[in-house]
C-alpha cells in the first residue's frame, strides 16, 4: 500500500502522527533524571523554594499560582504533582476542572484517555458527590511525543495492515475495513504514548474548599512489579 494513502487514513482519525518513545514533559522539561536536576530546571523557569518546604517548589502554571512536588522512584523522577495554592469553591472548581478539559481537548499535544465527556454539567452537586458517593472527579489525556518520523510509523503500520488485509482491501476498504483500519492505527499511536499520561482532579480540603491538582506521569519510571 502506498504510504501516502496510509496518512491519509491516520489524517481521518484526527491524530498526529508521533512515533519515537519519550518522556512526558512538563514545561517541556522531561519527567525523568535526577530530581536535583529537575528542581534545578524548574528554578530556571522561574520557579523557587516554597517557604515552609524546600522540596516543594512555587510559581506560576497556566494562569495559576501553584505548588510542585516532584516525585521520584529509584533515584528518578517519576511524577510532577501541581497543586492549585489558592482553594475555590464548589461552583468556581467546577468552572476551572471543566475549562482545564476544554484547554485540553483544544491542545493539539494530547488526546483523551477516554471517549467520555469529562466536563460537568451546571447541576452537578460536587460536594454532595465527593462527600455521601465519595465520588472522584478527574479527566485523563496521553501527551504525543514531541518528535516524529511519520515514515517509521508509516512502514510499521503498514506492514500491520499486509497482514489483515489484500492489496485490494487496502486501496478500496469498506466502511467495516476503513473501521478497522483506524482503530489498528489509532491502536499503535496510543501504544507509543500511553506511558505519557497527564491527568487531573478535584481535591478538597475543609470547610468545602476545593482545588485542582495536576499528575504529569513517567510510567517507565513507576514502580511497576520489578521488585515484588
Amino acid at each position: 500500500m502506498k504510504r501516502y494513502l496510509l496518512v491519509m487514513m491516520l489524517l481521518v482519525c484526527s491524530v498526529t502522527l508521533h512515533a519515537q518513545q519519550e518522556a512526558t514533559r512538563f514545561l517541556g522539561i522531561p519527567v525523568d533524571g535526577k530530581k536535583s536536576v529537575m528542581i534545578q530546571k524548574l528554578k530556571e523557569k522561574g520557579f523557587t523554594n516554597n517557604a515552609y518546604n524546600k522540596d516543594v517548589l512555587v510559581g506560576m502554571f497556566n494562569g495559576n499560582k501553584v505548588n510542585v512536588h516532584i516525585v521520584t522512584n529509584n533515584d528518578k523522577v517519576c511524577r510532577i504533582m501541581v497543586c492549585d495554592v489558592s482553594t475555590m469553591n464548589a461552583g468556581d472548581i467546577k468552572i476551572r476542572f471543566n475549562r482545564l478539559c476544554q484547554q485540553f481537548q483544544k491542545n493539539g499535544k494530547y488526546i483523551p484517555a477516554s471517549s467520555s465527556d469529562y466536563t460537568l454539567p451546571e447541576d452537578e452537586n460536587i460536594p454532595y458527590e465527593m462527600t455521601v458517593h465519595h465520588k472522584r472527579y478527574e479527566a485523563a489525556y496521553y501527551q504525543l511525543p514531541s518528535k516524529m518520523d511519520s515514515t517509521v510509523i508509516a512502514d510499521k503500520i503498514a506492514a500491520g495492515l499486509i497482514e489483515k488485509f489484500s492489496e485490494d482491501e487496502l486501496k478500496k476498504p469498506t466502511k467495516k475495513q476503513r473501521e478497522e483500519i483506524e482503530n489498528f492505527a489509532v491502536s499503535y499511536l496510543l501504544d507509543k504514548c500511553s506511558n505519557s499520561c497527564v491527568w487531573f482532579m478535584i481535591s478538597s480540603e475543609y470547610y468545602g474548599k476545593y482545588y485542582i491538582t495536576m499528575f504529569y506521569d513517567n510510567e517507565n519510571n513507576r514502580a511497576n512489579g520489578k521488585d515484588l
